[in-house]
Protein backbone atom coordinates (compact mmCIF):
# COMPACT_ATOMS: atom_id res chain seq x y z
CA UNK A 1 0.00 0.00 0.00
CA UNK A 2 1.44 2.94 -1.10
CA UNK A 3 1.01 6.48 1.02
CA UNK A 4 0.20 9.41 -0.70
CA UNK A 5 0.48 13.21 1.05
CA UNK A 6 -2.63 15.12 0.50
CA UNK A 7 -1.06 18.43 -0.40
CA UNK A 8 -3.78 20.57 1.11
CA UNK A 9 -3.08 19.95 4.22
CA UNK A 10 0.71 20.06 4.05
CA UNK A 11 0.10 23.74 3.35
CA UNK A 12 0.72 26.66 5.66
CA UNK A 13 0.64 29.79 4.00
CA UNK A 14 -1.34 32.02 5.72
CA UNK A 15 -1.85 30.14 8.88
CA UNK A 16 0.39 33.45 10.68
CA UNK A 17 -1.85 36.29 9.92
CA UNK A 18 -4.55 35.37 13.02
CA UNK A 19 -1.51 35.42 14.96
CA UNK A 20 -0.38 38.47 13.71
CA UNK A 21 -3.74 40.36 14.18
CA UNK A 22 -4.51 39.07 17.55
CA UNK A 23 -0.59 40.31 18.45
CA UNK A 24 -1.36 43.33 16.72
CA UNK A 25 -5.10 44.37 18.35
CA UNK A 26 -2.61 43.38 21.86
CA UNK A 27 -0.19 46.03 21.68
CA UNK A 28 -2.94 48.34 20.23
CA UNK A 29 -4.79 48.02 23.54
CA UNK A 30 -1.43 47.97 25.69
CA UNK A 31 -0.30 51.53 23.84
CA UNK A 32 -4.15 52.81 24.17
CA UNK A 33 -4.02 51.95 27.93
CA UNK A 34 -0.57 53.27 28.82
CA UNK A 35 -1.55 56.57 26.81
CA UNK A 36 -4.55 57.13 29.15
CA UNK A 37 -2.76 56.53 32.04
CA UNK A 38 0.14 58.66 31.05
CA UNK A 39 -2.93 61.43 30.56
CA UNK A 40 -4.50 61.28 33.63
CA UNK A 41 -1.17 61.63 35.29
CA UNK A 42 -0.21 64.75 33.43
CA UNK A 43 -3.27 66.25 34.40
CA UNK A 44 -2.84 65.60 38.10
CA UNK A 45 0.68 66.78 37.96
CA UNK A 46 -0.96 69.92 36.23
CA UNK A 47 -3.71 70.54 38.69
CA UNK A 48 -1.35 70.26 41.37
CA UNK A 49 1.40 72.56 40.26
CA UNK A 50 -1.83 74.95 39.18
CA UNK A 51 -3.35 74.39 42.95
CA UNK A 52 0.80 75.16 44.18
CA UNK A 53 0.70 78.21 42.21
CA UNK A 54 -2.47 79.45 43.50
CA UNK A 55 -1.69 78.90 47.59
CA UNK A 56 1.96 80.48 47.09
CA UNK A 57 0.18 83.48 45.65
CA UNK A 58 -1.69 83.67 48.79
CA UNK A 59 0.89 83.33 50.84
CA UNK A 60 2.74 86.46 49.26
CA UNK A 61 -0.53 88.06 49.86
CA UNK A 62 -0.02 87.52 53.03
CA UNK A 63 3.55 88.84 53.52
CA UNK A 64 2.37 92.72 54.11
CA UNK A 65 0.85 91.07 57.57
CA UNK A 66 3.62 88.99 58.75
CA UNK A 67 4.67 90.33 61.78
CA UNK A 68 8.63 89.85 61.33
CA UNK A 69 9.95 89.13 65.12
CA UNK A 70 13.67 88.89 64.68
CA UNK A 71 15.12 89.29 67.24
CA UNK A 72 12.59 86.62 68.53
CA UNK A 73 13.63 84.47 65.28
CA UNK A 74 9.42 84.01 64.25
CA UNK A 75 7.10 85.08 62.34
CA UNK A 76 3.17 84.92 61.99
CA UNK A 77 0.40 86.86 60.50
CA UNK A 78 0.08 89.39 63.25
CA UNK A 79 -0.82 92.95 63.42
CA UNK A 80 -0.21 95.69 66.39
CA UNK A 81 -3.86 97.13 67.67
CA UNK A 82 -3.26 99.51 70.28
CA UNK A 83 -0.77 97.92 72.53
CA UNK A 84 -1.00 94.33 71.51
CA UNK A 85 -1.27 92.07 68.71
CA UNK A 86 -3.89 90.80 67.08
CA UNK A 87 -3.93 87.41 64.27
CA UNK A 88 -4.11 88.59 60.76
CA UNK A 89 -4.95 86.25 58.20
CA UNK A 90 -5.83 86.94 54.32
CA UNK A 91 -7.30 83.14 53.09
CA UNK A 92 -7.58 84.77 49.54
CA UNK A 93 -9.34 83.26 46.58
CA UNK A 94 -7.96 80.15 45.61
CA UNK A 95 -10.58 79.27 43.31
CA UNK A 96 -10.71 82.35 41.09
CA UNK A 97 -6.97 82.30 40.85
CA UNK A 98 -6.61 78.30 39.97
CA UNK A 99 -9.73 79.67 36.94
CA UNK A 100 -7.23 81.77 35.77
CA UNK A 101 -4.60 79.77 35.46
CA UNK A 102 -6.48 76.45 34.04
CA UNK A 103 -9.18 78.14 32.28
CA UNK A 104 -12.06 76.65 34.26
CA UNK A 105 -15.75 77.08 34.01
CA UNK A 106 -16.93 78.23 37.41
CA UNK A 107 -20.47 76.03 37.95
CA UNK A 108 -22.49 76.42 41.60
CA UNK A 109 -20.99 73.13 42.85
CA UNK A 110 -17.39 72.26 41.41
CA UNK A 111 -15.03 74.10 38.86
CA UNK A 112 -14.30 72.05 35.25
CA UNK A 113 -12.01 72.16 32.36
CA UNK A 114 -13.88 71.63 28.88
CA UNK A 115 -12.29 70.69 25.63
CA UNK A 116 -12.62 72.34 22.52
CA UNK A 117 -15.72 69.75 21.68
CA UNK A 118 -17.19 70.71 25.20
CA UNK A 119 -16.89 67.47 26.61
CA UNK A 120 -15.62 67.41 30.27
CA UNK A 121 -11.99 67.28 30.83
CA UNK A 122 -11.70 67.39 34.47
CA UNK A 123 -13.37 68.38 37.45
CA UNK A 124 -12.01 70.10 40.26
CA UNK A 125 -13.96 70.92 43.64
CA UNK A 126 -14.17 70.64 47.78
CA UNK A 127 -11.40 72.86 48.11
CA UNK A 128 -10.16 72.59 51.88
CA UNK A 129 -7.60 75.51 53.08
CA UNK A 130 -5.99 75.18 56.83
CA UNK A 131 -3.90 78.43 57.51
CA UNK A 132 -1.25 77.96 60.25
CA UNK A 133 -0.08 80.87 61.25
CA UNK A 134 3.35 80.85 63.58
CA UNK A 135 2.91 81.04 67.31
CA UNK A 136 3.32 84.52 68.22
CA UNK A 137 6.43 83.74 71.15
CA UNK A 138 8.79 81.18 71.51
CA UNK A 139 8.15 77.54 71.27
CA UNK A 140 8.09 74.57 68.75
CA UNK A 141 10.36 75.07 65.72
CA UNK A 142 7.71 73.71 63.60
CA UNK A 143 5.43 76.14 65.01
CA UNK A 144 7.31 79.22 63.79
CA UNK A 145 6.46 79.10 60.49
CA UNK A 146 3.62 80.37 58.59
CA UNK A 147 1.94 77.87 56.35
CA UNK A 148 -0.93 76.53 54.12
CA UNK A 149 -2.01 73.34 53.94
CA UNK A 150 -4.62 72.39 50.94
CA UNK A 151 -6.32 69.98 49.18
CA UNK A 152 -8.68 69.77 46.50
CA UNK A 153 -10.67 66.82 45.21
CA UNK A 154 -9.74 66.21 41.44
CA UNK A 155 -12.26 63.92 39.13
CA UNK A 156 -11.10 62.52 35.72
CA UNK A 157 -13.68 60.81 32.71
CA UNK A 158 -11.68 58.06 32.14
CA UNK A 159 -12.15 56.46 28.35
CA UNK A 160 -10.48 52.81 27.46
CA UNK A 161 -10.93 51.21 23.53
CA UNK A 162 -13.93 53.59 23.22
CA UNK A 163 -15.72 53.28 26.66
CA UNK A 164 -15.97 55.09 29.13
CA UNK A 165 -15.55 54.06 32.75
CA UNK A 166 -15.58 55.54 36.04
CA UNK A 167 -13.99 58.59 36.78
CA UNK A 168 -10.86 58.74 38.47
CA UNK A 169 -10.91 60.14 41.23
CA UNK A 170 -8.50 61.61 43.78
CA UNK A 171 -7.33 64.30 46.63
CA UNK A 172 -4.69 66.63 45.32
CA UNK A 173 -2.88 68.24 48.15
CA UNK A 174 0.02 70.95 48.43
CA UNK A 175 1.23 73.16 50.95
CA UNK A 176 3.62 76.19 50.91
CA UNK A 177 4.64 78.76 53.77
CA UNK A 178 6.91 81.61 54.75
CA UNK A 179 10.00 81.78 56.49
CA UNK A 180 11.70 84.61 57.40
CA UNK A 181 15.41 84.95 55.57
CA UNK A 182 16.49 87.72 58.04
Amino acid sequence: MEVKKISKLSNNRGSGFPLAVAVTLCLVLIFTGISEYFRLMLIAEGVRDALQSAVISTVNDNYDDVYHGVREGYSGGYQPIDSEFEESLDYGDIYDRLDNILGLTDNDEYNSKLTNEGKTEFIVSDLQVEIKNATFAGGDQEKQRFRIDSSILLEVPVSFAGNLLPSMKIRVRTSAGYTPKF
